[in-house]
Order: structure tokens, then sequence, then C-alpha cells
């Protein structure tokens, strides 16, 4: 018998959790003599009370989808895959390569061909840490970390000596063709007579990443593949004995995790940059991490936590230009969601656990 009903799993112990980040992060502002009810005003008003803000906050939530879903996957197959930022880079090598180097008619086949150069360049970067797990035995976190640092340093030589345009000083590559620019949110949705999500960089990649949240469901929860995946991550004893190879699923359960971060190259690099620039991923491979966490590895819940990311992206940008107070202390309040709906989990989650066996006691 369960300790306590899937939906408190789910849905009440993230909200415990972020209900006391937020009360930590108000004493924090309280602290540098600030107004917190004054901030989270500012905040809410920045990231969610305009087309613009909105905007801005799906472009940053897609992106942490798709590195969302691409740690959660791992996390089934019981891999701590914290190689995304790498991943998303060599995504971005993938879609530059396809939107420079092929002459497109239009937008959608391009989009197409991205989609499948970013997860196949991610994928690839992923696969040698994998090959690594499965046959050699080295940690999965060790070496997607080292993976990070080499991902950068070969954007950087492919960026500074390969791809930069002749004559450029700028570490990028060229403006990429109009005919693969994708459409905006603007153009999607403004009329003649109301212009919405002016400047704003969403993109239709947030749809993608909504089919790649079905997508990822359907495979985890829908198909042999998927049931052999949470197999293996609940028991590799279990699965070993009903015939699961644990070299099969790590490598294939990594190639899609790599597949997934790379994708997010479509939203940042296609979308909004609309070229390969250094630094393009801004740490989402890693906010990846707290969002698989907070969203128990399951595509609704990533939705929803990259969503408060988004958010948490925005409104801290508007803050820290309205007011006093540092962008920094948005990475605190971020690394305080982590803490709580990570490392803490258990603070909140053993006396709710012993509050709903009380309970079912009593109704007993």
């Amino acid at each position: 018998m369960e300790k306590m009903p899937k939906w408190a799993d789910v849905v009440l112990i993230p909200v415990i959790s972020l209900l006391l980040a937020t009360i930590l992060s108000a004493i924090v502002i309280l602290a540098i003599g600030e107004d917190p009810i004054e901030a989270v005003n500012l905040m809410v008003t920045g990231a969610l009370g305009s087309t613009y803000g909105w905007g801005y906050t799906l472009y940053y939530a897609t992106n942490f989808i798709f590195t969302g879903l691409a740690v959660a996957v791992a996390f089934h197959a019981r891999l701590f895959n914290i190689g995304g930022e790498g991943q998303a880079m060599l995504g971005g090598l993938g879609v530059a390569m396809v939107c420079l180097y092929v002459d497109w008619p239009h937008w959608s086949i391009a989009l197409i061909a991205a989609a499948l150069g970013a997860a196949l360049f991610g994928a690839a970067w992923a696969a040698i840490p994998a090959y690594l797990q499965a046959k050699r035995g080295s940690h999965i976190v060790i070496t997607t970390i080292m993976f990070n640092f080499i991902a950068a340093a070969f954007l950087n030589y492919m960026l500074v000596n390969v791809m930069r345009p002749q004559g450029s000083q700028d570490p990028a590559t060229a403006r990429f063709p109009e005919a693969v620019h994708l459409p905006t949110f603007q153009s999607m949705f403004s009329s003649a007579e109301n212009i919405v999500f002016r400047g704003a960089p969403a993109n239709i990649s947030f749809f993608v990443a909504l089919l790649a949240c079905v997508a990822v469901w359907a495979l985890i929860w829908r198909t042999r593949l998927g049931y052999e995946i949470r197999a293996y991550g609940h028991s590799e004893t279990g699965a070993v004995y009903a015939g699961i190879s644990p070299v099969r699923i790590t490598i294939v359960a990594m190639l899609i995790s790599g597949a997934l971060a790379g994708l997010m190259a479509i939203n940042n690099v296609m979308g909004e940059a609309e070229r390969l620039v250094l630094n393009s991923t801004e740490g989402a491979g890693f906010i990846g991490i707290a969002v698989a966490l907070m969203g128990r590895s399951h595509p609704f819940g990533v939705f929803l936590a990259a969503i408060l990311f988004g958010f948490l992206y925005q409104g801290g940008a508007e803050l820290a230009l309205w007011t006093s107070i540092p962008r920094e202390l948005i990475v605190v309040i971020q690394a305080l969601v982590i803490l709580f709906t990570g490392a803490l989990d258990n603070m909140v989650r053993m006396p709710l656990e012993k509050l709903f066996l009380a309970l079912r006691k009593g109704s007993a």
C-alpha cells in the first residue's frame, strides 16, 4: 500500500516545497532592505502581466522543457545526465550546419531538418558517456560534467576557426537565411489592429516542446521500451532477471536524453538568435535538472516546472531592471527551489506520509 496518494506526491509536495522556498526568499529580500511583496508583484507583472512578458517567459520555458525532459528520461533509467548543457551546445552546431549549408525552400521543412540535426548531434554527444558507463563502468555524472567543458571548447574552436564569416570579429556564425527564420508568436497571433508579443522571442518551437512532452509520456508509459527503462531504473537485478539488457537500456536512454537536450537549439539558435553564438545555452542544461526534479520526471510536471523557471528568469530580469535587487538573487531563489524540491525532499515528504498514514488509520 502506498504511504500517500499519488496526487500528493506529484502536486502537494512540490507546492509545499515551493512555498518554503518562497518564504526563505522573502526573508532574504527583507534582509537586503527591499519589500518582498513589492518584489513579487513586480516579478508577476513583468513576467505575466503582458504578452511581451509572457513571450519571454514561454521562450525560457521552451528551453527548460527540452532540457527537463532530457534529464527526466535519464532519471527513469536511474541515470543522472548532467551533460544537457554540452548536448544542447552541440545541438546548436547541428542546427547551424543544417540552416547554413542547405538551401531550404520553406521554414517548415528547415525546422524538421534542424530538429533532426539538433537531436542527432545531441545524441552523439551523449553516446560517449553512455558507452563509458555501460561498457567501462565510468560514472555517468563525472563523464557528462566533463563533456560539458569539452563541448564548450569544441564549439569555441568551431566558431572562431571554422564557421565565423570572413572579416567578422564576433565568434558566431553568419545569420541564417530568411527562408529558415521561424514564425514568432508576434507574427502568429497579431493582427493589423492588435499587435501582441511585440519584440518577444517566443516562437513556434514552444509547440514542438509540447509535442516532445506528449512523445516522452507515450514513450515512457505506453511502449515496451519505456517499460524496460522504468524497470531497469527501479531494479537493475530484477530487470536483468526479466531479460532486459543493462547495456542496451543505458545507451538507448542516454541517446534519447541527449537528443532531447539537443532539440533545445531549435528554440534559442534557430528561433531566437537566428545564428549560432557562444554561450547560447545560458545554463538551461543545468536548470533542466531542477525542472526534472520538481516535475517528478513526469512530462506534465516538467512542463509546469519549466513555466515556473521561465517566470523566475523573466521576472528576475524585470526585478533587476527596476529595483536595486541584483539579478543574482534570482539564482538564490532558484537554488532554494532546487534545495527544497531535491536535497530536502524528505523534509516535506516524511511528515506528509505520517499524516496520510494517520488519516488512513483514523478512517479505518
